[in-house]
């Protein structure tokens, strides 16, 4: 079990601190929700926890293989609804590194599918993966 601890700070603001690490991260409310956005928000930190799954979970399978994966970059949009006020939408683009054959594609787009927070999603929650590549 990894353990992390949450401390209000006051203002909408939480530290949270990771067990194993120490390393820190900071929250805000977001804007439109009596927050001042100064940071992320705890939803925001649920697509920054997709990019970097699907990213690491597609770099395990690329150095287990000895594919080049150096330079794929993540960008990931977050959509809320407002009734009742829970994250909507998880749109994730992987721009992918050039010059992959197109069965090492299909293998990464399958890791990518794999990963542990896309997996762990609530069938409401639309998240479709989008790869770019740059060839």
């Amino acid at each position: 079990m990894i353990e992390m601890k949450i401390s209000y700070m006051g203002d909408k603001h939480c530290e949270i601190t990771h067990g194993p690490s120490d390393s820190k991260i900071e929250t805000d409310a977001p804007k439109d929700n009596q927050g001042r956005g100064e940071k992320f928000s705890p939803t925001d930190l649920m697509g920054a926890a997709l990019g970097s799954c699907i990213l690491t979970t597609m770099a395990i399978v690329a150095e287990r293989d000895g594919i080049p994966f150096e330079g794929a970059t993540a960008k990931v949009g977050k959509e809320m609804n407002p009734q009742p006020r829970r994250i909507a939408r998880l749109a994730t683009e992987i721009i992918m590194p050039k010059g992959l054959a197109s069965d090492v594609r299909r293998k990464l787009e399958g890791a990518a599918r794999a990963c542990p927070v896309h997996k762990s999603l609530l069938p409401e929650i639309d998240a479709p993966i989008i790869f770019i590549y740059q060839d």
